[in-house]
């Protein structure tokens, strides 16, 4: 009953910008944290970005941090990351994700067994 769908992956060059979109279905998208992670071929899903229910608080992987910045609004069940200075390391699968317990942020955010639904995901490429 809950769906969500990524879109704005593509190809890229190395230092320029994308920025994707979770289009979430459902009345309760406003009461749930949600993620961002990418998984690249032959790697494990990893945590890219998540947000508060309430988009107060945002927190990033360490490696991402001053690149990538993630974004919500509830009015339109949407979430998106805005991905800078990619690199071709960036190249992944990437997926929006709803953490499982509403108007709660438990730590650590970077579990994948803490997120209930999935998107599809979109694909990003950066070439080098």
């Amino acid at each position: 009953q809950v769906q969500l769908v990524e879109s704005g992956g593509g190809l890229v060059q190395a230092g320029g910008s994308l920025r994707l979109s979770c289009a979430a279905s459902g009345r309760t998208f406003s009461n749930y944290d949600m993620g961002w992670f990418r998984q690249a071929p032959g790697k494990e899903r990893e945590f890219v970005a998540a947000i508060t229910w309430s988009g107060s608080s945002t927190y990033y992987a360490d490696s991402l941090k001053g690149r990538f910045t993630i974004s919500r609004d509830n009015a339109k069940n949407t979430v998106y990351l805005q991905m800078n200075s990619l690199k071709p390391e960036d190249t992944a699968v990437y997926y929006c994700a709803r953490r499982d317990s509403p108007r709660a942020t438990i730590f650590p955010m970077t579990l994948v067994r803490r997120y209930d639904y999935w998107g599809q995901g979109t694909q990003v490429t950066v070439s080098s």
